[in-house]
Formats: structure tokens, sequence, C-alpha cells
């Protein structure tokens, strides 16, 4: 008998869970499982990947944060199902599917944090609490996130931690390709940052790194790629310090994991993060990668080995890094290495789909006795 897995997440778009979400989805064993994907409030690209793979996706269609109408559509489908595990992602997903699991007596109830989450409020922390009530184990990508929930008073016991995996590596553009891609003039060096534009992503230290990049190196792109609600504000903090010539903001960008490859650096800024997809990509494409020294950051970059860490917030540490590693060919080429052979021997597909399915499959046989 094959045991019936739904995951249950908010949306299909090109974000780092629904990424994760795609990949295991697309290739849990098919003669072990039957695979369901539900979408809580609206589809997106993934969408057509996860079909193309032969998983079955049902959109629920919930308007609203507090939507009755769509958790009672939740419920019924989950109801008509009859999944053997559920397994929900990101907050939303947790608190609508959970409860509708729960009240359709799915044998397994499985919750997906994947980030350190500070924006979480007393009531988000009374509500993961109630919720650990319909909880059979608690998935996620980091030790970072486990301590984190510890400090807001949820048993770590119950967490059960799986890491990322990488996608394989795409084939690698040269510079001359992404230059002609972005419509930018050629230029010795160039450093890249990818993701949403919002105040997680600490933009604005970037911005200003750029700058002092710039100084010292003059031959250097800095490209950031990636659209969101911040846009516009750091597009005037770039024109503010005349960062213009140094810095380019290309927007959302399909070949994003294509121009990756070509970068000589990635930075990441993050303030908070879980397991941050980009990073987990450059490293497998040989870009070493320079990010702030965080929590979940620390799971993927050894300092002065497959990258560096610099003090949240210091700009100027990550301007010397960069261009002291950039003006070191030998270094550059050490961290190439080490940082891809990381990646690959420790986040692979195969590592995290065995993961989660004997995960699945260990809580399965505990529900029937």
């Amino acid at each position: 008998m094959r045991i019936k897995v739904c995951l249950i997440i908010p949306t299909l778009v090109q974000g780092g869970a629904e990424k994760q979400l795609a990949l295991l989805a697309a290739n849990l064993n098919p003669e072990q499982f039957e695979t369901h994907v539900v979408v809580l409030t609206h589809s997106g690209p993934i969408e057509e990947d996860l079909r193309r793979s032969g998983v079955n996706v049902h959109l629920i269609g919930k308007r609203f944060k507090l939507d009755p109408t769509s958790y009672l559509r939740l419920e019924r489908l989950l109801r008509k199902l009859k999944p053997h595990v559920v397994h929900t992602w990101l907050f939303a997903a947790n608190s609508y599917g959970r409860l509708a699991a729960a009240r359709a007596k799915v044998p397994v109830i499985i919750a997906g944090e994947r980030c350190v989450d500070p924006w979480k409020t007393w009531w988000h922390d009374k509500i993961d609490r109630w919720m650990m009530r319909h909880t059979s184990a608690v998935a996620t990508n980091t030790q970072a996130v486990t301590d984190f929930y510890q400090a807001r008073g949820l048993p770590t016991e119950s967490f059960k931690v799986i890491p990322n995996a990488i996608e394989p590596a795409k084939p690698a553009i040269t510079k001359e390709e992404l230059f002609h891609r972005l419509k930018i003039p050629p230029r010795k060096f160039v450093i890249g940052a990818v993701g949403r534009l919002w105040p997680q992503k600490g933009y604005p230290e970037l911005i200003w790194a750029s700058e002092l990049t710039r100084v010292v190196l003059k031959d250097v792109w800095v490209v950031i790629v990636g659209d969101g609600p911040q846009r516009q504000r750091l597009m005037e903090l770039r024109d503010h310090y005349r960062s213009d010539d140094a810095l380019k903001f290309v927007g959302h960008r399909k070949d994003a994991s294509e121009l990756l490859t070509a970068f000589d650096l990635l930075w990441n800024g993050s303030l908070y993060e879980g397991q941050s997809n980009t990073i987990l990509e450059a490293m497998a494409a040989g870009v070493p990668v320079i990010a702030s020294d965080i929590p979940g950051n620390r799971d993927l970059i050894v300092h002065d080995q497959t990258g560096y860490l610099y003090p949240l917030g210091d700009t100027g540490q990550l301007s010397r890094y960069s261009c002291n590693l950039l003006l070191d060919s030998e270094k550059l080429n050490q961290f190439r290495q080490s940082s891809r052979q990381f990646a690959i021997s420790d986040f692979s597909l195969e590592k995290m789909v065995t993961g989660y399915q004997r995960l699945y499959q260990e809580l399965y046989e505990q529900s029937k006795r």
C-alpha cells in the first residue's frame, strides 16, 4: 500500500520554501507514495513544474487572513482525499492545515517551519503552541530554526532537521553572456545578490557596500536580481549615494539561476534566515559567498574556508572581504572548489528526499500502533 501524502503551502510563487516543496513532491518515490499538493491562496509558476512531474495539485482560493469558507473547503478536500500524512509549510498553512487535518482525522500531521521569524507576535506564538497538540512532528531545515522556537516555548524534541536540497547545477554562462542578457557594459568583476526586495534581506547595507567596493575596485558591477515592495526606495537610496554606475537593479529574472553562475561573488545581507536556497545554489555553482553572520547562514558557510561571514550591518567589513578576495585569485579559486564540494556532498537532493520519506514512513507506522 502506498502512503498518501498531502503537502499544504500558501502559494506556488518562486520562493525558497516553494522550491523545496516542489523538489520534494516531484521526487518522492511513486512506488511508495501518492503525492498531492494543496495551495491555499494562489498558484504560481511552480504549479506547471509539479503537474509535469505527475503531482496532483489542488487550489483552495483563500482570500483573507481569516477566511472560514476556504478553511471549510480545505477540510472537505482532506476528508475526500483521506491522506495518511499531511505536511504543512509556512505559517498560514501550518495554522489552517493542521486544524483541518486534525478535524479530518489524518493520522500523521507534520508542521513545516522554514525560517527564523522574529516578526511573529505573542498571538502567533500562542497559535503555534496550541497547534502542537495536533502535531506529530515539526520539520525544519536548520538547527537555527529549532533553537528559535525552543526560545518561544515549543518542545524541541518534536523538531526534525532535514537540510535543504540543491537542484542539479545549471550549465554555467560566461560573463560576456551575462553582460549581453542584462544589456550592461563589460567589467572585470561581477558581484551579485538575489532575492526579494524587502526589509529581511538587508539591501540598504548592500547598496552602501557596493559604493565602497566600487571606490576600491572601480571595474566592478554589483547586480541585484529580484523585485519587491522596497524596489523604489532602494533605487532612490542608490541614487542618493550616486552609485548608479556601480549597482544595477535587474528585476525578477526567470534566468536568475543561470545569471548566478557568472558571478565572481554572491552577497547575502539578510537580517534573519532559515536556510538560503540562493546561497546553496551559488556554492553548488562554485560561486563564493560573503554573507551576514546570522543563524542559518552559519550552517552553510565555513568562515575563511567556503566563504566569509561578516558582522551584521558592518558594510566596511563586507567590502573589505570582497575586495581582498577578488584581488587574490588563488584564494578565490580555493573558495570556489571548497564551496562546491561542501554543497554537493552535504545538501544533495537524494539526502533531502530520503530524510522526508523516512520521516513519513516512521510516523505513519507509529500511528497504526
